[in-house]
């Protein structure tokens, strides 16, 4: 009788991975101040805890035949109903003459208060736009790190059981996940 495989569960492993990436930056930069390391030296120390994290946990998920479910919320055929800006020409502002005298000092602070409140709920929108757009870069982020996990562990069926065959799997889909980044910060650190 064959067995089970195991599973992950996507929404979990993504929690996870984001804590761990949160934890190490702010530790390697905390402790970055006190031994003098440059901005490039904490990010390639950043960069190979996160690389040899995920390096582990994608030889110990093909090691063990581990699979991944997607338990992400569905977005399905989500389309605006009419487009946020038709154009993209910025209006300008009316000018408005108050005049002179205590009629025109009353206006002057009627205006004032009103374009206050104008300028306070124009951020409240702006701040739900924020928080949305953090969502959408969240949930592409998500997707991106799911199809790439579930790539590597499309491969457990193959390597379960096989600790050499795993490590070069995870081996080689670490390097192309995570070796870019680092080709990038060194061509930036060269160049600059």
């Amino acid at each position: 009788m064959k067995a089970k495989q195991p599973y992950l569960k996507g929404k979990s492993v993504f929690r996870v991975s984001i804590i761990v990436i949160g934890i190490t930056v702010l530790t390697v930069y905390l402790t970055g101040e006190n031994y003098h390391r440059t901005l490039t030296d904490n990010f390639y120390l950043s960069l190979g805890i996160i690389s040899i994290a995920l390096f582990l946990f994608m030889v110990y998920g093909l090691y063990k035949g581990v699979g991944l479910l997607d338990d992400f919320p569905k977005i399905a055929n989500y389309k605006a109903k009419t487009p946020i800006f038709d154009s993209g020409n910025i209006p300008t502002a009316p000018s408005i003459e108050v005049g002179d005298g205590i009629g025109g000092l009353l206006v002057s602070i009627l205006l004032w208060i009103g374009i206050t409140i104008l300028l306070a709920i124009l951020l409240v929108l702006f701040e739900a736009v924020l928080w949305l757009s953090i969502f959408i870069i969240l949930a592409m982020l998500y997707w991106v790190f799911f199809r790439a996990l579930k790539l590597v562990f499309s491969k457990s069926a193959d390597t379960k059981g096989d600790l050499g065959i795993s490590a070069m799997y995870a081996l080689g889909y670490t390097s192309l996940y995570v070796g870019w980044i680092f080709g990038l910060v060194f061509l930036t650190d060269t160049f600059t």
